[in-house]
C-alpha cells in the first residue's frame, strides 16, 4: 500500500484502490485459465495481460486501460458484469468492484458512536449457552453475552476503541494462541476491512485504524496488499481456550434487516461433541471462565 495512503486519518484512494483492485485480479488469472491461448512465454507481468482482458470482456483496449488507471466515473453497470464476469469474480468482489468504480453519494461520516437495540441486546443475553456478539462497521465489536466474554475474553475490561476484532486479531498475541488457525481469522478479518472501505473510503475512523495496523504489523500490510474481499456468513471456527482447551465451533452470521452495517454473530458446537461439553462448563463457571479467557488485556501499543 502506497504510504500516503497509510497514514493514520488519511482518506482512502478510491482510484488507487479501483486500480490495484483490477490489477491484483487480472494478475491471478492465467490465459488457460479463460480459454485463450498462451502465445507469449516472456510475459513481463503476472496473469492476463490488458489486452486479453478488455477481449475477455468486450471493452476496447483503451477503455479498459482507463478503468484499471482508476478512471470509471462513467462506467455503466453492463461494462462492469462484463469485466466481474471476465475476471470471474465473485459476488463480493462483484459489488466491492461496483462499489469502487461507481461510488454513490453517501452523507459525509461523522464521529457518532454505532448504537446496538436495547432489544438486540436483550435477546443476546437470553441465549444461554450460546457465544454471541454484534460486529459493526471497521470490525468494531457492539455487544456480547456472557458466553462470548467466556470464550474470547473479558472485552468489558478494554477500552472501547479496543474491542475491534481488527486490532484484536494483529496486535494482540492472545488471539494468535485462540485462534488455531490464526492465518486464516485474519484473512477474514482484512477482506471484511477491504469490503468495508471500498463502501466506506472517506471514513477518517477506517482510515486511521488501516493506518495504524500498517504502521504496527507486517501480517496486516502483508494481507491488505492482496485486496482480497469476500463474506463469510457462516462456517466453522477451531480454538485453543485456556481453560477448557480445543473447541470446534459453528458460527452463523445473520445481516441485521434494520442495520445492514451490523451482523449478530453466533456460534454452537455440534450435539453431544466435546466441544459442546467444553461450553457447558464454561457458562457454569460463570464469571470466572470470563476472566480466565483469552484477550482480556488490551493489544499492545
Amino acid at each position: 500500500m502506497d504510504e500516503q495512503r497509510g497514514l493514520p486519518g488519511a482518506p482512502l484512494d478510491r482510484r488507487a484502490e479501483l486500480s490495484e483492485f483490477l490489477r491484483t485480479r487480472r494478475a491471478r488469472l492465467k490465459p488457460e485459465d479463460v480459454g485463450l491461448p498462451d502465445f507469449g512465454r516472456h510475459r513481463r507481468v503476472p496473469g492476463l495481460r490488458r489486452e486479453e482482458l478488455a477481449q475477455l470482456a468486450g471493452v476496447s483496449v483503451a477503455y479498459y486501460t482507463r478503468l484499471e488507471q482508476g478512471n470509471g466515473r462513467n462506467v455503466s453497470a453492463e461494462v462492469l458484469d462484463s469485466i466481474a464476469r471476465a475476471l470471474r469474480l465473485t459476488d463480493a468482489e462483484h459489488a466491492h468492484l461496483t462499489h469502487l468504480a461507481k461510488p454513490k453519494q453517501k452523507k459525509k461520516q461523522t464521529a457518532r458512536p454505532q448504537q446496538v437495540r436495547v432489544s438486540l441486546r436483550q435477546l443476546l443475553d437470553t441465549l444461554d449457552g450460546v457465544p454471541a456478539y454484534v460486529v459493526g462497521r471497521r470490525t468494531e465489536i457492539l455487544a456480547w453475552n456472557a458466553m462470548a466474554a467466556a470464550v474470547f475474553g473479558d472485552w468489558a475490561q478494554l477500552p472501547a476503541a479496543d474491542r475491534n476484532w481488527a486490532r484484536l486479531i494483529f496486535l494482540n498475541p492472545d488471539y494468535r494462541e485462540l485462534y488455531v488457525d490464526w492465518e486464516q481469522k485474519a484473512i477474514d478479518i482484512v477482506c471484511a476491512l477491504r469490503m468495508d472501505a471500498g463502501c466506506h473510503p472517506d471514513d477518517p475512523r477506517l482510515s486511521a485504524l488501516v493506518g495504524q495496523l500498517s504502521v504496527k504489523s507486517e501480517d496486516f500490510r502483508r494481507l491488505w496488499a492482496t485486496h482480497d474481499v469476500k463474506e463469510k456468513s457462516h462456517g466453522v471456527k477451531r480454538l485453543r481456550h485456556p481453560l477448557v482447551g480445543d473447541l470446534a465451533l459453528n458460527f452463523e452470521g445473520f445481516r441485521l434487516a434494520g442495520d445492514s452495517d451490523q451482523t449478530m454473530v453466533a456460534y454452537h458446537a455440534e450435539p453431544g461433541s466435546a466441544s459442546a461439553e467444553a461450553l457447558r462448563l464454561l457458562a457454569s463457571w460463570g464469571v470466572d471462565a470470563t476472566r480466565a479467557g483469552a484477550g482480556s488485556q488490551a493489544p499492545s501499543a
